[in-house]
Parts: structure tokens; C-alpha cells; sequence
């Protein structure tokens, strides 16, 4: 039986989304993304009591930069855990860091963590950095988070969480790295400072002018090119290595691969990349 909606969401009410969301964010939409694109920018038309999909859409085309913004972060996909993909973080943990620090004679350590969503991947590369450099005070250590949804960032920023968010970690992480919300706030936890104290977060697009020039030691750019068509994704790949130091480190998600899309990486194991050229 099909469902009732309250608006009209037409094949070509859906194309416009997608050419919008194309040229403002480079994702691509397949079309297993409509029911999606409805569920989320409905609710857009509703606030702005607005009857028909293409009005909204020629009001975000129009330029309101407000509503682009709203528009931006109701499309955006936003799933994260602390410490996900656990195997990047023992690659880290085991070869990575200890390199550096052998390496890096000037204690000057560059990671971004781009399309960090509400920040649980800068937060967890942070700790892994603490607990790997004992001596990280005397280090010039820095991330870079960014993602295009501002509204993700506010939370990544605030770094404050539902306790459930942590059951996956060890008791020692939990104590060492989190504090209990008390009274009002129970049943959250808060980043401890010092973790804050190392990541700059900021909005970014990734299609538009990056705001620093590198060069950085590794980074996480996860499950955020799979929105993307092959095109944009060689684009994308080759600024990543021109702003990587050369044998830096480039980490993707459990479902990208470089095959085919860029030749400056060699391929060290389980969607860990080095720079070659």
C-alpha cells in the first residue's frame, strides 16, 4: 500500500534535489535516496509552511544562505562512533605514531579528520595520540576537524554525549578521558578539556578552498567519498595527496577504495593508504 504524504514529491521535484545537492555539497544521490530526500526535506517545507518541493527548492536556489545551510545539514548522512574501525587506530597506535615520532625531530605532529560528523573521530584520535606520546605536552600536536553539516559541529564542538555513546570503550578510557554528567545532566558525558585542547573544529565543504595549506602528517577522509561520483573523488584525492607530506598516511572507509580513482597512493593494508608520490 502506498504511502500517504502530505506533499508531492515528484521524479522531477527529486531531480531538482539532487542537482542542488550536487552542486552545493558534490554528493551524488542514487535513486534508493528519494523516500530519504522526502522524510528529510519535508519537514523543511513544514517549518517554512511551504506546499510544493519546487518552491523550497527555487528558495534554497534563490540564495538564502540560512536555508542552503538548513538545507545542507537535513541531506548530510551523520553516523560515528568513538574508536569505529578499530583497526586504523591499532595501525595508529602500533606503527603509525611511533614512526612520527621518530621521524618528526621538530615535535610537530598535522592530522585532519575530514567529515569528523559530531566528533567522535577527532575525539578518539586525540586520546590515541595522548596515550601514545606520554611526553605529548612537549609536541606541537594539532587536528583539523571539519565536516559540512554546522549543525554536527555544534555537538562535536560541545563534546558532550549520552553515556551509551562510550559503552563500547574500556573502563580505563571511560575514567581516564570523560566526565559523568551530575543532576540535570545525568546520563551524559563530557570530553575532558585536554582533548579539546588539540582539535580546531570547522565547517568546511570539500569542493571549496581548503583553509590550510598543510602539510599533514595523516589523515581521515571516512565513508564521506562514497557520496561522491568517481570524478569528483580523483579530484578530491589528488588535493588530499598535494597537502600530505610525502609517505603521510591517508585513511578511508570500510566501503571505499582508491582502485582506479588514484595512482599517488600505494595501498598498505585494510583501507590504509601511503603516499608515494
Amino acid at each position: 500500500m502506498e504511502k500517504v504524504r502530505d506533499f508531492d514529491f515528484t521524479d522531477r521535484d527529486f531531480e531538482k534535489v539532487r542537482t542542488l545537492v550536487k552542486n552545493h555539497t558534490g554528493i551524488s544521490l542514487s535513486d534508493a535516496k528519494k523516500d530519504m530526500v522526502y522524510s528529510r526535506l519535508s519537514r523543511r517545507l513544514r517549518s517554512l509552511e511551504i506546499d510544493r518541493f519546487s518552491d523550497y527548492c527555487a528558495l534554497v536556489e534563490g540564495g538564502d544562505d540560512a536555508e542552503l545551510i538548513k538545507f545542507t545539514n537535513a541531506i548530510t548522512t551523520n553516523l560515528t562512533a568513538f574508536f569505529r574501525e578499530d583497526h586504523h587506530f591499532q595501525h595508529l597506535a602500533k606503527t603509525l605514531i611511533p614512526a612520527l615520532i621518530k621521524s618528526n625531530s621538530d615535535k610537530r605532529i598535522r592530522i585532519w579528520s575530514a567529515g569528523c560528523s559530531t566528533g567522535e573521530e577527532p575525539y578518539s584520535l586525540a586520546i590515541a595520540m595522548k596515550e601514545a606520546i606520554p611526553s605529548i605536552d612537549s609536541w606541537d600536536v594539532k587536528i583539523l576537524a571539519t565536516d559540512l553539516d554546522s549543525d554536527v559541529l555544534n555537538t562535536a564542538k560541545n563534546g558532550v554525549y549520552n553515556s551509551d555513546r562510550i559503552d563500547g570503550l574500556s573502563s580505563g578510557r571511560k575514567k581516564k578521558w570523560f566526565l559523568k554528567g551530575k543532576g540535570d545532566n545525568a546520563g551524559t558525558v563530557r570530553v575532558r578539556t585536554e582533548l579539546q585542547d588539540l582539535i580546531t573544529f570547522k565547517q568546511l565543504n570539500l569542493l571549496n578552498e581548503w583553509p590550510t595549506k598543510g602539510p599533514f602528517d595523516f589523515i581521515f577522509c571516512r565513508n564521506v567519498v562514497i557520496y561522491f561520483d568517481k570524478e569528483t573523488q580523483k579530484i578530491l584525492f589528488d588535493r588530499y595527496a598535494n597537502i600530505l607530506k610525502n609517505d603521510a598516511h591517508l585513511f578511508i572507509g570500510h566501503s571505499e577504495s582508491l582502485f582506479k580513482v588514484s595512482d599517488r597512493f600505494n595501498l598498505l593494508g585494510q583501507t590504509i593508504y601511503k603516499k608515494i608520490k
